[in-house]
């Protein structure tokens, strides 16, 4: 075992002249630094994983529902262009796998910012060099400091004059029992192999893990309706695969979303093909379905629940979750920070993008002032700056990182000057996590209900353009480029 030695970069002797860390190289941190090298900022990237885009390649079978001329950053594309990259056909759907090879990677090895990454580098807090968080005197002069853990166990100290959060959610999966707890037996099913990652290649990598078996997914999203499709595809070559959906809610009708309506046509025709699955009874349906224990056995797996008809259980050989996911907040335990106590997003973005309020797509453009908190230079972008909520966009992001980096080098007016332009659709787009548009969050309870999304049926009354209305065209802003996607950020 390597023995865990703590190092610190020399601190130079202003806090100005340090780099702006930036955790995470998924789409939103790599944006990020893009736009920070354009306004003569440096970066220092802090990548957990062997390269960019890691987390991505978890879910890289899984194909995008935005084609690639909403998928770009406007400051990375520059960046790219500058090395010969050309972009892909504008209309073509990506998978993840494709995000990563054909963009990510391009951009991280460029030559401008290969030198600023930090690959299998762990971020495992951040703080202010010399206090934590209950000092106050010279707190915005002091540089932070931000603690890594390699993958050989040794452990480095980087400063920085500012940090952006932007490693997104993919690492923190929602517990599957009820009141956002993990379920009695939950964590041995996980260690038992009976309880699976989110998104799992079931026609690929994990086909004959899942061959012949009887397979329960749990979640109303569409990282559930995106394995559910794949289960029905490989049922029709392995007739003896049997696939068992479990949802929270009383119906699954708004898991098929605008299908035709829907403007992002293969986002349409995934509601289109579930419910034809659903329909023909290939797919067999528990709804008010509450999970409240699991018992894991070497045949399989009991999933124990309660229904309105009294206790049920299931005997399944696997288990999918497909519940969304949280944000880790422990690493910033040391910072001032200010968020929305009900979806974990920054105060003043937690009410736009609360499912249990907010109309699906309607979230308004936001940029530095509504991502602040009260640590100075301090911001979570990207997928995490949606906490809980389900319904991030990742062109949201890239315009995020934009604003904060106009900011972060004294231009206002270009950090305030926010815009965003989404493609006309008023279908609910909830959790999609096989897409990273994660995760699926409801109200109420937000763990309770986190199948329900924000078309879950409530008790408040539901304005005229909400998602569970009928279908309202929607534009913000006038610039174009961004559109509900679907991509880890």
């Amino acid at each position: 075992m390597v023995e865990a030695v703590s190092t610190t970069t020399p601190p130079p002797t202003q806090a100005q002249d340090l780099p702006v860390v930036v955790i995470g190289a998924g789409p939103v941190g790599l944006a990020a630094a893009a736009h920070l090298l354009e306004r003569g900022l440096i970066p220092r990237i802090l990548e957990a994983g062997p390269g960019a885009g890691a987390s991505i390649r978890a879910w890289g079978h899984t194909r995008l529902f935005s084609p690639w001329q909403y998928n770009i950053d406007a400051a990375a594309k520059r960046l790219l262009e500058t090395s010969g990259w050309t972009a892909p056909e504008a209309q073509t759907l990506p998978t993840g796998t494709e995000l990563v090879e054909q963009y990510l990677e391009p951009l991280a090895t460029t030559t401008a910012l290969a030198e600023h990454m930090c690959t299998d580098t762990r971020v495992i807090a951040v703080t202010r060099a010399g206090m934590d968080k209950t000092r106050t005197t010279g707190r915005a002069e002091t540089p932070f400091l931000v603690r890594t853990r390699h993958t050989d166990g040794t452990m480095e100290d980087f400063r920085a004059s500012a940090v952006i959060d932007a490693s997104g959610t993919w690492t923190g999966p929602n517990p599957l029992g009820q009141s956002g707890l993990p379920a009695p037996g939950e964590a041995e099913a996980i260690a038992a192999g009976r309880i699976t990652p989110a998104l799992p290649d079931v026609t690929g990598r994990d086909r004959q893990r899942f061959a012949g078996r009887q397979v329960l997914v749990v979640g109303a999203g569409h990282s559930a309706a995106n394995t559910l499709l794949e289960l029905g595809s490989l049922a029709e070559d392995e007739p003896d695969t049997r696939i068992s959906w479990a949802v929270r809610t009383a119906d699954v009708s708004s898991v098929y979303g605008g299908e035709d309506r829907d403007e992002l046509a293969a986002r349409g025709a995934l509601g289109t093909r579930l419910r034809r699955l659903v329909d023909s009874g290939i797919i067999e349906v528990h709804t008010s379905f509450t999970i409240t224990s699991f018992t894991a056995t070497v045949h399989g797996l009991s999933v124990h629940a309660s229904t309105p008809t009294g206790e049920q259980t299931l005997a399944v050989d696997l288990m999918v979750p497909a519940t969304g996911f949280r944000p880790d907040l422990g690493i910033l335990s040391e910072l001032r920070l200010e968020l929305d106590p009900a979806v974990d997003a920054p105060r003043q973005l937690g009410p736009l993008i609360d499912p249990e309020f907010h109309s699906c797509g309607s979230v308004a453009p936001h940029g530095e002032r509504m991502l602040a908190h009260p640590e100075p230079d301090f911001y979570i972008a990207g997928m995490k700056s949606y906490g809980r909520a389900p319904t991030f966009l990742m062109a949201t992001g890239y315009e995020q990182v934009r604003s904060i980096a106009a900011s972060l080098a004294g231009d206002q007016a270009a950090a305030d000057a926010v815009q965003l332009d989404l493609p006309e659709t008023g279908v609910c787009s909830t959790d999609l996590g096989g897409s990273c548009d994660l995760p699926a969050a409801g109200p109420a309870d937000h763990a309770d209900n986190s199948d329900k999304g924000c078309c879950a049926p409530s008790d408040k009354p539901e304005p005229a353009d909400a998602c569970c209305a009928a279908p309202q065209p929607i534009t913000l802003g006038t610039t174009p480029g961004t559109a509900r996607v679907s991509a880890c950020c």
